[in-house]
């Protein structure tokens, strides 16, 4: 009871800077919601540059309005795929939370932005299939996406704090279990455990992260800060995931082969970003 209340303690702590953070990005969406869509479908070939900016944003709203876009023909397959790797979801917002580690998110920001430029460019190149862009669609007023991927009803403070909520179960619940497996197992042999054989974690991390909700990135920054895993299987995991922008993409385009490709393509790109990275 003791430790369990403890793990409630701790994450508690972190809970008023998660909030804070929502609240300045569920601001900044509100304002800038629509604009940015009609942004990317005028960006042409800095498509992917733009995407990759927009999607290092920490939250879920830009993958789930780039899948909207491309299923419409509004945006390339790159955009696409620079939006995808560049998102973070939750991973930034609970890493910040931790003061100290203010200088691993920005890399991983920064990281996550050349990724998605270069992957995203090279997409273009060798997919060479883009889709050309609608006039009448650019003038369309574009559904309102937000970070916790739901509306925006009752205001940026409530959507904010229902976000919160949200986190603070999620990162409980992960606490928990890495708390229990640490006591059970013991911190030295579990984490000699898990990173001796490092080698294969970029591989299960990228797979992780493509699960279509946020939880997977949750799991990813809190395995991170638990140090279970290393900074490349973080990048692996948080390169291959796009929140449920991956989900929406099945249920907007109708063409479930180029869909899956483009899993599939994310899934490898997080696995060599994560090597790439864990070299270096």
């Amino acid at each position: 009871m003791h430790l369990f209340l403890h793990i409630i303690k701790d994450t508690i702590s972190i809970m008023p800077f998660i909030f804070i953070i929502y609240l300045v990005i569920e601001y900044l969406e509100h304002k800038t919601n629509t604009a940015i869509s009609h942004t990317l479908m005028k960006a042409g070939k800095m498509g992917t540059v733009y995407g990759a900016l927009l999607g290092s944003i920490p939250q879920c709203g830009f993958s789930v309005i780039a899948s909207d876009m491309f299923s419409r023909g509004a945006i390339t397959v790159g955009t696409l795929v620079a939006i995808f790797i560049a998102t973070s979801d939750e991973a930034v917002p609970i890493i910040l939370s931790h003061p100290d580690m203010a200088s691993v998110a920005l890399k991983l920001i920064g990281l996550k932005i050349v990724f998605g430029v270069v992957f995203g460019l090279l997409t273009d190149i060798i997919w060479n299939k883009t889709h050309k862009i609608n006039v009448c669609t650019v003038e369309e007023e574009h559904e309102h996406f937000h970070g916790n991927c739901e509306s925006c009803e009752g205001g940026i403070l409530k959507s904010a704090l229902r976000h919160t909520l949200k986190i603070f179960v999620f990162v409980l619940v992960a606490n928990v279990i890495f708390t229990f497996l640490i006591e059970a197992i013991g911190e030295e042999s579990l984490a000699d455990y898990l990173l001796k054989d490092s080698v294969f974690q970029p591989f299960v991390a990228s797979l992780i992260g493509l699960i279509p909700n946020c939880a997977a990135s949750v799991l990813l920054a809190e395995s991170y800060l638990s140090g279970v895993l290393n900074f490349g299987s973080l990048v692996a995991g948080l390169v291959s995931g796009a929140g449920v922008g991956m989900l929406l993409l099945f249920k907007r385009n109708k063409n479930i082969k180029e869909n899956l490709c483009i899993l599939l393509l994310l899934y490898a790109i997080g696995i060599a970003c994560g090597f790439v990275v864990g070299l270096v």
